[in-house]
């Protein structure tokens, strides 16, 4: 088994097939605690494209938040048990704050929202944790990233939103070593300044908004095989100044097809933060 994961780990590339969106120019909108709304919403298409996707792990320095979007690390956790909710917030939630302000270089990070996922259907029925999500997209856009700030800090919203911000994510195992389902990320500087279709989640009392991400030939696709524990992927979705390099990446999982059959569930955390310059 050490020797497959050696093997793994050493390929330059793999290829798979990615869920793009279609735009057919009308709005993607989705009701999800609203059924009397439902029959107004509108799910998008999508269409696979075959892509060649990069072994990270062979070029781990170039990549940076400006020049790429994303930055892979070492970085340990002093967290026992992820599905402890008291504990992400208590200790997991100050760490990434530490990490995503030494890795930006913001003066002030906010986590505001974690995500939990795991291909595991018995882990899923607890409610709380998601499948990992197969289709490109980015978490937030033009509308929703300064509705975060308002939504968590409205008292100061008004004066924060007045200067430069951002969202940065984490993404992390939180047990084995994944070997199915892993994270994908295009180099921001390949996505085209097209192709960005805003898809919102309305909710009764609120609205979210993402970028689902229209194919692009110019799309390079990077992955780190078999991340651990104890690394971790810090990656920008949404940045006010464009003199800061990269603005937006895209992500998404994918089935890799050098999975084992006897293959670990993937599980993993999200972590998103506001972060103010």
């Amino acid at each position: 088994m050490a020797e497959t994961a050696e093997l793994i780990s050493n390929l330059d590339c793999v290829e798979a097939e990615m869920s793009y969106v279609v735009d057919d120019g009308i709005p993607a909108v989705r009701y999800v605690d609203w059924p009397e709304e439902e029959h107004k919403a509108h799910r998008p298409a999508y269409e696979t494209r075959r892509m060649r996707i990069s072994n990270g792990r062979a070029n781990i320095g170039d990549f940076t938040l400006p020049t790429h979007g994303f930055k892979f690390l070492t970085h340990d956790t002093a967290m026992q048990d992820f599905f402890d909710e008291d504990e992400v917030r208590r200790v997991y939630y100050p760490e990434t704050e530490q990490l995503i302000k030494a890795e930006s270089g913001a003066r002030r990070v906010v986590v505001f929202d974690h995500t939990l996922r795991t291909a595991d259907e018995s882990r899923m029925e607890e409610g709380w944790i998601r499948n990992p999500v197969h289709g490109v997209h980015n978490d937030y856009t033009e509308r929703s990233a300064p509705q975060r700030v308002r939504d968590f800090l409205p008292d100061e919203a008004d004066e924060l939103l007045k200067h430069r911000y951002g969202i940065v994510q984490t993404w992390r195992p939180i047990n084995k070593p994944v070997e199915s389902e892993p994270l994908a990320l295009i180099d921001g500087a390949t996505i085209p300044e097209v192709g960005f279709i805003p898809y919102q989640r309305r909710y009764r009392y609120r609205t979210g908004e993402t970028y689902h991400i229209a194919y692009s030939p110019e799309h390079r696709w990077y992955y780190f095989p078999r991340m651990t524990r104890n690394e971790a992927i810090v990656f920008k979705v949404f940045d006010t100044d464009p003199e800061a390099g990269v603005r937006f990446t895209a992500h998404s999982a994918f089935s890799d097809p050098t999975t084992p059959a006897n293959a670990n569930f993937r599980e993993s955390i999200e972590m998103r933060a506001l972060v103010f310059y």
